[in-house]
């Protein structure tokens, strides 16, 4: 068996942090189960990320595999100012003030340094302080002050996040922050690149001319705003993150699961990739083994078909971060092997037949499901046939074969796509060799079996995918056949 070759569909996103800072402590993450490690700009210098994001690329050079590095950017923070006395206890029922006034606070008020947000409250809004812990109701407010009753008491304490989840706030999408992050990653070489606390799709669009093609954009959805404004973000961005930690706090929690399933199923209607994240395996950042909860949470998301899961803080600054990448990786084996988990990809499975790549990756997808193939062969440049293939969710495996390093690492994300990179070739006939040679050195099929291969003709123009056929993976016999050129 190669061991380089998941057993898996779906894909598992490591967060790299200070239990994760070593280049074997990242080889042996990989070994376990991680395909693409995420960056959190909002922990750790630029020094700390361009030294993890060098030990990756060394990795990568080692394995001979590539690998997706997801650099996630911090967003606007909205937090309240300092308190004279520490940390105060609100009380349910009592009156409490923020305004701009940089003074300290006391009992009564604290600054909230965000004209913003007072501009966009009106009397009924919600504020939500400290993870939503506290919930405060706005009783009347002004350009420099929001008087409200508190309806949730608890410890208020210093620089704590305030959340305001009924209004769309007018922050620039992106802080300097941000945009000196943005800049710094995408100068590195990083594959994607998150944004946070997207609230419409001008958000997405700001930080894609910023990015002028050196990333792919994902974005988070961690706002009611942006659950609202889906349809748009999802259009805008190359992919998705479902953010439940966030949407819990802004949200009540028993919305979140249906909207998860939402907009997991969009994102593969459209056949772009979706990680559902945060707090998967919250437990094992202090134990060696999740609870069973958890488990089932995780085993949920993968059901709905999603392209990954993610770890954030277990596998950043857990005690357990192997594990918990190879708990994950365990579970998701197991579900996949599941019989119900077939019946329920294919259940879901949407008619979305535009264009005549469509056409050809549904028609490889039937092919190899009513033949005895070994695997479907996409060859792309720009990974979109790989991306229409990987929405049909098909039973034999996908190998994405492609010249460029960059569309290897970014397709990395995306369900039950194994990348290789191959030279150019511009005969269809190249491309057939090319892939039973893959499909063959990287164990998913011997001389005697039967590969599909998809393709656009001419070579090199993205969108373009048009032939399709099944070859032999014996090289004599593709040229035998008169492969047509």
């Amino acid at each position: 068996m190669n061991t380089l070759r998941r057993q898996r569909n779906v894909k598992i996103v490591a967060t790299l942090g200070p239990a994760s800072d070593t280049y074997e402590m990242i080889k042996s993450l990989w070994l376990a189960g991680a395909d693409v490690f995420r960056l959190n700009m909002s922990h750790g210098t630029q020094e700390d990320i361009a030294r993890r994001h060098g030990m990756i690329r060394e990795l990568e050079k080692e394995l001979g595999r590539p690998i997706g590095i997801l650099a996630d950017l911090q967003g606007p923070k909205l937090r309240c100012g300092v308190f004279a006395n520490g940390p105060v206890l609100l009380q349910e029922g009592q009156k409490f003030r923020f305004d701009l006034d940089p003074a300290e606070g006391d009992e009564n008020r604290v600054c909230l340094p965000h004209e913003e947000i007072f501009a966009a409250l009106e009397p009924g809004s919600t504020l939500l302080v400290n993870d939503g812990k506290i919930r405060l109701r706005v009783s009347d407010c002004a350009a420099d002050y929001a008087n409200t009753i508190v309806e949730v008491g608890g410890e208020i304490s210093n620089r704590k996040g305030v959340n305001v989840p009924d209004v769309v706030l007018p922050l620039a999408a992106l802080s300097e922050k941000d945009r000196s992050d943005l800049e710094f990653a995408c100068a590195l070489g990083i594959d994607w690149l998150a944004l946070s606390f997207v609230q419409r799709a001008r958000d997405v669009y700001e930080a894609r001319e910023l990015a002028d093609g050196r990333a792919a954009i994902l974005s988070k959805i961690e706002k009611p705003a942006a659950v609202k404004a889906f349809a748009e973000i999802l259009e805008a961005s190359d992919g998705i993150m479902v953010a439940r930690g966030d949407l819990g706090v802004e949200l009540p929690v028993h919305e979140v699961p249906p909207i998860q399933k939402r907009l997991t199923r969009g994102c593969r209607a459209v056949g772009k990739p979706v990680i559902v994240a945060t707090q998967m395996m919250e437990s094992m950042i202090t134990a060696p083994v999740p609870t069973r909860a958890e488990v089932s949470d995780v085993a949920a998301a993968i059901y709905e078909g999603a392209d990954a899961v993610m770890l954030s803080a277990e596998s950043a600054s857990g005690d357990y971060p192997i594990d918990a990448v190879r708990t994950m990786n365990n579970v998701a084996i197991s579900v996949e092997s599941d019989p119900t988990y077939r019946q329920i990809i294919e259940a879901q499975r949407v008619p979305f037949r535009q264009r005549v790549a469509d056409a050809i990756t549904v028609a490889a997808r039937e092919v190899a499901e009513t033949t005895h193939v070994a695997a479907i062969c996409c060859f792309s440049h720009s990974g979109t046939t790989a991306l229409l293939t990987a929405r049909e969710r098909p039973r034999v495996p996908i190998i994405a074969l492609t010249p460029l390093i960059g569309t290897a690492r970014r397709l990395v994300l995306s369900w039950g796509v194994h990348c290789v990179i191959t030279e150019s070739v511009d005969r269809f006939k190249g491309a057939v060799v090319n892939a039973a040679r893959a499909a063959r050195d990287d164990g998913f099929a011997t001389e005697d079996d039967k590969i599909v291969v998809t393709a656009g003709i001419p070579f090199g123009k993205p969108g373009t995918t048009n032939i399709l056929r099944v070859a032999p993976c014996n090289e004599q016999a593709i040229f035998e056949g008169g492969a047509e050129d």
